[in-house]
């Protein structure tokens, strides 16, 4: 998710319409730094069962 959101902001900023794929590109990058965070501290993200 964070280098999605990486790339999603260079894409933006490079095409002809920066401001909505750049604006994916943060909130993606910002969600993908939180959940890295939270699974670093130990706290279960999401479900514990995939099936």
């Amino acid at each position: 998710m964070i280098i999605l959101g990486i790339i999603l902001i260079v894409v933006g900023y490079v095409a002809p319409v920066p401001s909505i794929i750049a604006t994916i590109g943060w909130i993606l990058l910002v969600v993908g730094l939180i959940l890295t965070l939270l699974g670093a501290v130990g706290r279960p993200v999401g479900r514990k069962t995939y099936f």
